[in-house]
């Protein structure tokens, strides 16, 4: 994980002196280099879940020690399968890639506790109608700090439990950046200033990061 974007960088193998694959690479890579000579891997491919600067800063760097293949899809390796889920919202070209059918890489769509900025409508429905479809034990290895699972997002994420008819939406008053608002869900997220969906007056609603949010 970085220090500073908190963003993860991962390796996946199949097996010692297998196939490797690396997940992202907005985090330091030397931990992961020492992975690959230490369970004497060949490295074959870099897959991106979006090329958000602190998800794609070391591409370079792995590209040139390992001469490997970036790949934005679907991939067969070695002993390794990745599905690559269209997951747009964050950014339109956004994909959640399931390794093995075990563990879901889902970049900046879904945290523990939290989910991604950006269009509203499509990150519910990646969230909803996609990652929530998974298997409720499959590992959820997001691009930012802490791992979680499916089931666990399910019963506890407060986007979720909303959405899924769980909880009641919010009605406190706020304002986001000096416009009227109501506050309909609320919660942690990786950067400790919280994540909001908030409505606006107009009917507009909107996932922002907490420090947008005045509340009284």
């Amino acid at each position: 994980m970085h220090p500073d974007w908190l963003s993860n960088a991962y390796l996946v193998c199949d097996e010692e002196g297998g196939t490797g694959v690396f997940v992202d690479s907005g985090a330091p890579l030397e931990p992961l280099q020492e992975a690959v000579d230490r369970h004497r891997l060949t490295v074959t491919h870099l897959l991106t879940t979006h090329a958000d600067a602190d998800h794609v800063a070391g591409d370079a760097e792995l590209q040139e020690r390992y001469g490997l293949e970036i790949a934005k899809g679907p991939l067969e390796t070695g002993g390794l399968l990745f599905e690559a889920l269209p997951t747009p919202g964050h950014k339109d070209d956004h994909l959640t890639f399931v390794s093995n059918g075990e563990a879901a890489f889902t970049g900046d769509v879904l945290f523990k506790d939290a989910v991604g900025g950006g269009d509203f409508g499509q990150i519910r429905d990646s969230v909803m109608e996609v990652l929530m479809k998974l298997p409720p034990e499959t590992r959820v290895l997001p691009g930012h700090t802490d791992e979680t699972t499916i089931g666990r997002e399910w019963e506890e994420n407060p986007f979720i439990r909303v959405w899924r008819g769980a909880e009641p939406e919010g009605a406190e008053r706020v304002l986001v950046g000096g416009r009227e608002a109501t506050l309909v869900v609320w919660s942690p997220d990786y950067d400790g200033k919280g994540k909001a969906w908030v409505r606006f007056d107009d009917g507009t609603d909107a996932i922002v990061g907490g420090s947008r949010v005045s509340r009284s």
